[in-house]
């Protein structure tokens, strides 16, 4: 057993871990944050994505102690209290979900993409489209670069088209 300080969410826990825990059972069974979701228990599905320091990560895979004071940001952290984010706004107003068991990994998985495409991080279709140099805002994310950067989350009911339509309508209102 090791103390584990997280801050999740915005609130600082200190929790006494088996320092082989995932990160994924300390939110789920200390914690009680039930929305990350354990799919496949293999980080293929992306059921269980989390921000950790600003960065997506599969929390199945990620040992808690690994993390230790870092910064844990859960599809529960992403709403403003009971304010729902434009995001997950966006997921219900294009129905983005159908079973809604990778709804919480999508959603986080695509706030954390929409942060990193926002500081210029490049991916795969970026340079199919020529994008190569630095060239990034909101308003550059095409449909085709929205699916190669969610590509890890995976929706076992097929809402992709959904789930593609509702990122990009976040992106145009941040234009």
């Amino acid at each position: 057993m090791r103390d584990v300080t997280l801050t999740v969410n915005g609130t600082s826990h200190t929790v006494s871990a088996d320092v082989r825990s995932t990160l994924l059972d300390l939110l789920r069974e200390t914690l009680h944050l039930t929305g990350t979701k354990k799919g496949c228990d293999h980080g293929l599905c992306g059921a269980c994505t989390v921000a950790v320091d600003g960065e997506r990560v599969v929390s199945c895979l990620t040992l808690a102690a690994s993390v230790d004071g870092g910064d844990v940001l859960t599809v529960e952290g992403i709403a403003d209290g009971d304010q729902l984010h434009p995001l997950q706004q966006a997921f219900v107003d294009c129905d983005g979900f159908q079973c809604g068991f990778c709804t919480s990994g999508q959603i986080s998985s695509a706030h954390a993409m929409l942060h990193e495409h926002a500081r210029g991080d490049l991916s795969t279709a970026s340079f199919e489209a020529g994008r190569a140099t630095v060239c990034h805002g909101p308003d550059t994310l095409s449909d085709s670069e929205i699916r190669e950067r969610m590509a890890g989350n995976i929706c076992r009911c097929g809402a992709y088209a959904n789930i593609v339509e509702a990122i990009a309508g976040v992106v145009k209102e941040q234009k």
